[in-house]
């Protein structure tokens, strides 16, 4: 049996793109595990994003969302504002990933990122 293509690929290039751009940011400012974070959650909705090229339009908006949510730009002074948001994106997109039954792009959590646990992101 055929399969209709859905003319997806230019949406799963922008996305995919929208995450490179906003890891090529996040490279100029952010080091050691914070940068290790926002390179795995990158890694990950790239892979979302391609499995779900194909899927029903619920799982591509699942997908487009955490996306949307990764790249959101957020004003910050220093680096506090900065690790707290790649926590909160790690959290929306490990409930995608679960929701779509992906739990092997888990993106583990890491006790050496929790500001409590730096003394040098606390305000």
């Amino acid at each position: 049996m055929a399969v209709e293509e859905r003319g997806s690929g230019s949406g799963t290039d922008v996305l995919i793109r929208k995450v490179d751009s906003h890891l090529a940011a996040l490279r100029a400012g952010l080091h050691g595990p914070e940068l290790e974070l926002a390179e795995q959650l990158a890694s990950c909705l790239r892979e979302l994003v391609r499995q779900t090229a194909q899927s029903s339009a619920a799982d591509r908006g699942q997908v487009r969302a955490a996306v949307h949510y990764f790249v959101l730009r957020r004003e910050s002074r220093g680096r506090l504002l900065a690790v707290r948001s790649l926590a909160a994106a790690q959290r929306v997109v490990n409930k995608v990933v679960l929701q779509l039954g992906r739990p092997d792009l888990l993106v583990e959590n890491r006790p050496d990122l929790l500001v409590e646990n730096r003394p040098d992101l606390l305000v």
